[in-house]
């Protein structure tokens, strides 16, 4: 059997001096940016949220020093000595990026706006004002992620020839109350990661297709099902398969991600998204068909995709700001290349 226990997630070493400051305090924020950057031992100096009491809350509880009254006042005090963590609704972050400094340091929360047009606007802003910018599409540094990114990178799998992302579970929507009256959900703010992901680990597609749809007992939201096919060629197949109103229990919800490749396969059990948001146990299982008898193995995990992944996206633009590289792997710049095909999704749909 292959030694394979060089296959794992460690949190990175991460210097702690750079201050993050956090815009926004919602429960993505104290949820998921707040453990994982108390995981990672970065250095959150302040946070602020129109609704003070938020901002007050998620500061007694992580331990925040500083809680800002008005976004004047976080300018003043930071300038462009830090990295600025906006976690706001999407059509809310041009309004935020224009209150910011010139030639800072920002994060923000997916999606990159609620469409393509307000994504060339939020790219538009950041190359006028020299913002260097991350977008926090945080699947891509989900710790399973990256050990199928590491078997891939070694060539454990061969030539990948299928990639299968398929959810059945129950999502309760109404845990976010700003997606009631929404004109897009399901594609625009869960199946992104998924989009985003393919193309961050397979490239560009050569097109992509979906078809999404609504549900009767959630007819206060736009589309919660979805279908989206992505088209990378004759021997690759890449499918996203979403159904988030299985409402009949644990007992036959499911969600995965399957890569095969000529010489082996990955299947990763999304736990989290399963009895959401307790979650249940993710799994990492993996066949390798040199093998003298294939048969498949299960590798232990470390962390899961909240809150382990958001260390991932701000580590991005730590890495940035530090100078040890030119730009993060998660910047607008490849960002919008996501969000442009999230938009030409919603235009196949029939």
């Amino acid at each position: 059997m292959k030694d394979l226990r060089h296959i794992r997630f460690e949190i990175p070493r991460i210097d702690a001096s750079i201050p993050v400051i956090i815009i926004g305090a919602g429960g993505i924020v104290k949820d998921a940016h707040l453990p994982a950057y108390q995981l990672a031992g970065i250095n959150v100096k302040g946070v602020f949220d129109l609704n003070s009491a938020k901002a007050e809350a998620a500061a007694r509880q992580f331990e925040i020093p500083i809680v800002y009254t008005t976004m004047e006042q976080l300018v003043a005090e930071n300038k462009n000595n830090c990295i600025y963590d906006v976690a706001v609704p999407g059509n809310q972050i041009v309004s935020v990026l224009s209150q910011l400094p010139e030639d800072s340091f920002v994060l923000m929360q997916k999606p990159m706006g609620e469409n393509e047009q307000q994504a060339d606007e939020i790219l538009r802003l950041c190359r006028r004002k020299n913002i260097t910018a991350g977008v926090n599409f945080q699947m891509r540094y989900a710790p399973y992620i990256l050990m199928a990114k590491q078997m891939m990178a070694e060539g454990l799998l061969g030539q990948i020839c299928d990639f299968e992302i398929y959810v059945n579970v129950y999502t309760p929507w109404d845990l976010w109350d700003f997606l009631r009256g929404a004109e897009r959900v399901e594609i625009l703010y869960h199946s992104i990661h998924y989009i985003d992901l393919i193309r961050n680990m397979l490239g560009e597609p050569k097109d992509i297709f979906a078809k999404t749809v609504r549900h009767p007992k959630m007819a206060e939201l736009q589309e919660v099902k979805s279908n989206i096919i992505m088209d990378y060629g004759e021997f690759l197949r890449v499918n996203i398969n979403t159904n988030h109103c299985h409402g009949f229990g644990l007992h036959n919800q499911d969600a995965f991600v399957k890569i095969e490749g000529t010489k082996g396969a990955v299947k990763i059990k999304l736990g989290l998204l399963m009895n959401y948001p307790k979650g249940i146990e993710d799994t990492f299982e993996c066949i390798l068909s040199d093998e003298p008898t294939p048969s498949w193995t299960q590798l232990p995990i470390k962390g899961s995709w909240f809150p382990h992944a958001f260390i991932g996206s701000m580590y991005e633009m730590i890495k940035t700001k530090q100078g040890i590289i030119s730009r993060p792997d998660n910047a607008v710049e490849d960002s919008i290349k996501t969000m442009r095909l999230v938009e030409k999704a919603y235009d196949t749909n029939f």
